[in-house]
This record gives C-alpha cells, structure tokens and sequence, in this order.
C-alpha cells in the first residue's frame, strides 16, 4: 500500500517593496489559482541568479498560456533593498515577468530559502511541488511543467490565457545601462552599450555618437557593424599596437551573456568571435584547449596582461586567459570556489570578478571581486587582498585598507600616480587606494551605480575621471582632487539571518531527486560531487575536502577554544543525470544533464543550535517547507 504524499500549501507572497511588472497592481497567489507558478528567488548582484533569467526564458515562451513565472526580489546587499535599484535591475536585465520586491526576505523565509538562485513550483491549486537551487535546471522543469499541464488540464484545474505581466514603457536614451568605456588611440571612446546590446562609439566629449557597432538586438553574430550582434557586453580592452596589426583587430569585448569573446577591427567596425563556443561552462568541462571549443562563463571584463588576454568569469570565479596568436584558451588563476582566499595562482578563489586594470609598467593586475567587495591584485604569480573581508561583509568607510569597506565593486582603474579608482558601484562612489600607504579615501559619491572608471586628458583640467554611471545610463567627468573626501564609514552584514548550529557534530545532508524520467548517470563514475570548506577555517574541526558522498558529518569548533562564534559554511555541490531510457515515452537518444549550486551559508554557534543542515539541490514532491 502506498501512503499518499503530503500536500503543502504555497504560503502567501509578502514583501514591504510591492509590486514591478503589474502595471501597479498587488498580485496574490489565489489571483493566480489555475495557473502553474514558477517562484524564482533572486537577487540582482548574483551572477548565478542572472544565469537562471536566461535558462529560464525559452520555457516561459513555450508555456506562456499557463506558466507564470513571479521573481522575488531578495537582496543581500543593502543598496539592493531599495526599490529604486530593483527598479533598473528589472530593466537592466530586460526581466519580463512581474517582480515582488521582497527586502525583508520575508517570503524568502515562509519558503525556507538558503541560497541564490532557488526556484519554487507551485501547482495551480496553489500546492508547492518542486524547489530547486543552483543552475541547469531548465530540462527538469520543462519536464514537471509538460507534467502538470496534462494532470490539471485532465482534472479541469488548469487555467489558460493571458498572465498579469505588464511590460513597461522602453527607454528612448543614446545609452543603457553602460558597462564599460575604453580610450581608442585618437582619444574617442568606445562604450559597452549593455542593455542596447551593442557598442557606442563615441567622440572625446563622451556625448556625441560617431556610429554603433552591432544591430541593437540581442544575440550571437559576427560580421559587419551593422549586422553584428552581442548579448550584454562588458569588459573592452584595447591591444598593443604591433600584435593588433599582426591579428587584424585592435579591441577585444567580454560579450557577457553570449559566453564568447568579440574581437573589433575599430577603423571598419567588423566583429568576430575568437573565443566560447556561446554556451556556458559547467563543472566538468574541460579549461584548455581551442579557443572556439573551450565554453566560458559570464567574461565580465578583459585586459591585456602576462602577455596575453586575461578573462574575468565572473560566472565561474576563475581568470582564464586567451592566446590570441595560439588561438587557444586555458585556466589562468582560481579554483572556481566562491570566496577570500589569497595565494598562488591555480589555489586562489575569486568572488564575481568584475573589474581588471593593469599598472602602469605591466607587472601587476589589478581586480575588483563583487560578491566579496575586495581589491585584489595579481603580481608575481601570488593573488592578494588589498581590501576586502569576506562574502558577507561589506559597507563604506575610509582610513586603512585593513579596515576600509566597499560594497559591490564592478570597475577599478590606474590613475596617474599610480593610486587606483575603485568604481564602488552599490556605495554610488569613487573610492581611492594609495598602494604606498595603504590608505583608502573617497572621491566622489552620489552616483547611479559607477561600473567602471578610467583615465581621460580634459583641456581645461588636465587628467579627470570618466565614470560609467550605468543606472543613470551617462558617462560621468570628476577632476581629480588633491584631496579627496573622507567617510566617516558605515559597516554592514547581509541581512540574511544567518542558521544556528551547535558546536560538535553536525550532519549536513545535500537532498537531490533525479528529476521525472531520469537516474543518476554514474556511467563514468561517481554522479555526485560535494566540496565542503569554512571561513574562517578554523570554524571546522573536521569534515573540510571534497567527496562524492552528499551527507557527511562535520565537527563544528566550540567558541570556547576557538574564540569564533559566527562564520561562513562554503558548499559546493554538483550532480548527473541522465534520461532514463526505460521509463515511459522514453527518448530514442537519452540526454543527459548537470546540477550545480554553491552556497555561502552564514552560521552562529549558540547553546542547542540545530545538529543538522539540509540544503535542496534539487527535490520534487515537497513534502515540508
């Protein structure tokens, strides 16, 4: 006899920041009953959020009389708690469903979500039948939605029409949403037009549009300006003269959401891919080898350095580097953890990557984590942290760097006595770090999101600044000042109540059901794969390393000896799946699919805190919340 699987009922959807993409108007889940609902829980710093926007439009299309897809907007930074922000956040990434703003994570808490992105299904009676976290869940879920719509349609539960999306009114401004700016040779700009989906040449007064290279629609496209076409480029970088002559272009674009780097012949204006293969890198694909068969992830940046290009992948916390005369591409620092970790190239971790400049002389990188608002540097071969403290701590204020805050960089560059200008995008600031004295100051605040900032000679002033304020879609002039302004300093936490645990043993315990119609594939081994590691790593007794088993037991360190009561768990988390080729209506050619999530969990050890953590990669048929 079988027992019947409990139903849970989707609880309310509540958040003090109302309602995007309605029209203004307040929606509920009983206004949506009949339909199928896809909670997508989000953030907008959070690459891995941004990926899943993307996976999940081609279903939102193929369901789009009986799926409504709801964001809740659930921030971790605190400039991403103002509707304001959220606002072009939802224009910036063209998201084109309605969005609850949710900065009290209230229904981010009645959903028991831990991580971004985590996604929800509920039924069209309003019961929750799936969570899933992490990335490369698309399959799945086209799987459960196709499922739902045959069990519902047959019961008469099931609604068709029209959702309660509102698009609203597009943007009519010369740019939006910029990225990044580079100076060309004869003192133009060339601009990464993200949200235009194209790249704005501009004249030397930052204003004036000499042409546009790519069509405006988004897409992967070589060929001439006119018809070339880009999705959300970012990073530009300009290369030495001889080898630009030699290779037959001069600039060089991370094309973000195309997975690929462009590569521009700036005096015809021609576009051609010499990197990705427009597909994102997963765990397990190969780092190396031909430059049009190695999938990157999310280049946000570039720089010519170490006598190559450097990548940021922000979507993979990793540099890689491109050979342009080998015409290869390989791994050049990280280790795809999430986090702080300082030291040899191949064993640093990266957070976001979003920003790169090089010195002046050649011999050192410089580059901006978001996600753990740090400057760091490469030199020597060693990664180091300038400024910076970890994942969860961020703020503004000045002084040493041992103690200065930023919050969400995305831009960083070399001014002309060698200090550099951080872009502090969530502050609204220009920040300052002086490698001499190690001091940090403020040049300038009051900004609309600064993404990157660069060196410009002006006639009246000398050298300024040429800030990318992207969310007021401009470039901005500041003079450098002999002496800047200086914060007295605000130091925050997210706040995402972090989990109590107990010291001593705790069971941690990763839950993954193989979606409908698929099994493990262990066909090449091990299906799983988990990485568990802590900040400080003093936080662990035991239980730290990697493994294939998704339940292990840790040892949390008692406060007692240790003196460390809060903290960071890092897990890592990848599984396998393959179409299972004997169950029901079956695919003559099984495909097969990967899982992957990283969560940054933040713990307090307190007196009868919890001796278990369970994490959802992937669970279907919910049974609690």
């Amino acid at each position: 006899m079988t027992t019947p699987r409990a139903r849970v009922r989707a609880p309310e959807l509540t958040g003090r920041g109302g309602w995007l993409n309605t029209g203004g108007r307040e929606i509920s889940l009983t206004d949506l009953r009949g339909k199928i609902v896809l909670l997508d829980f989000w953030t907008f710093c959070c690459v891995n959020c941004l990926h899943v926007l993307d996976e999940l439009r081609p279903l939102e299309e193929k369901y789009v009389d009986v799926l409504v897809t709801v964001g809740v907007h659930s921030p971790k930074f605190v400039h991403e708690a103002e509707h304001a922000a959220v606002v072009a956040a939802v224009e910036r990434y063209a998201v084109d469903h309605p969005v609850l703003d949710d900065p009290e994570l209230s229904t981010w808490k009645q959903y028991a979500v831990r991580a971004w992105p985590t996604l929800t299904v509920v039924d069209p009676e309003g019961y929750v039948v799936a969570q899933l976290s992490g990335e490369g869940h698309a399959h799945a879920l086209d799987v459960l939605l196709a499922e739902l719509v045959v069990e519902h349609d047959a019961k008469g539960t099931l609604h068709r029409g029209d959702g309660p999306y509102v698009p609203p009114v597009p943007r009519q401004d010369l740019l939006s949403f910029p990225g990044k700016a580079l100076v060309l040779g004869d003192g133009t700009l060339l601009v990464s037009d993200t949200a235009h989906h194209s790249l704005a040449h501009l004249a030397a007064d930052g204003e004036t549009l000499l042409r546009r290279i790519g069509d405006g629609t988004r897409g992967l496209g070589d060929g001439a300006a006119d018809v070339a076409r880009f999705s959300e480029p970012n990073g530009l970088a300009l290369l030495p003269p001889e080898l630009a002559a030699d290779l037959g272009y001069d600039v060089v674009v991370a094309d973000t959401v195309n997975h690929a780097i462009r590569a521009v012949d700036i005096a015809t204006g021609s576009v051609r891919t010499i990197a990705g293969t427009g597909a994102q890198w997963m765990q397990g694909d190969p780092t190396s080898g031909a430059a049009h068969q190695i999938a990157l992830s999310s280049p946000w940046d570039v720089a010519w350095f170490d006598d190559s290009i450097v990548v940021a992948m922000a979507g993979v916390h990793r540099l890689d580097r491109v050979d342009p005369r080998g015409g290869t591409v390989s791994a050049y620092a990280g280790t795809t953890n999430e986090g702080l970790v300082d030291g040899e190239l191949p064993h640093a971790w990266f957070a976001q990557t979003s920003g790169l400049a090089v010195s002046a002389d050649g011999t050192t990188l410089w580059l901006v984590d978001s996600e753990t608002s740090a400057l760091r540097r490469v030199r020597n071969s060693l990664v180091s942290t300038e400024i910076g403290k970890g994942l969860f701590d961020f703020g503004l204020m000045d002084g040493s760097a041992s103690d200065a805050l930023l919050q969400h960089p995305l831009g960083v560059g070399v001014l002309p006595d060698g200090s550099i200008a951080i872009a502090d995008t969530y502050n609204g600031a220009i920040r300052r770090f002086d490698p001499d004295t190690r001091e940090v100051s403020t040049l300038a605040t009051g900004l609309a999101e600064p993404s990157d900032v660069t060196v410009v000679v002006d006639d009246a002033r000398g050298h300024v600044l040429l800030v990318v304020e992207s969310a007021a879609h401009r470039l901005t002039r500041i003079a450098l000042l002999d002496d800047a302004l200086r914060t007295e300093g605000t130091a925050y936490r997210t706040a995402r109540p972090p989990t109590e645990v107990a010291a001593g043993e705790l069971d941690l315990d990763v839950l993954f059901t193989p979606p409908r119609g698929q099994k493990l594939d262990d066909r090449y081994g091990p299906s799983t794969y988990l990485v568990v590691s802590a900040s400080p790593t003093e936080l662990l007794v035991s239980g730290a390393g990697s493994g294939t088993d998704l339940r292990v037991p840790l040892v949390i360190a008692d406060p007692a000896s240790t003196g460390l009561a809060t903290g960071v768990l890092h897990v890592s988390v990848r599984a396998a799946s393959c179409d299972d080729p004997d169950a029901p209506g079956a695919a003559d050619y099984p495909a097969c699919h990967l899982h992957q999530q990283d969560w940054g969990v933040p713990i307090v050890v307190v007196p009868g805190g919890t001796t278990r953590l369970s994490l959802v990669l992937a669970g279907l048929d919910v049974a609690e919340l």
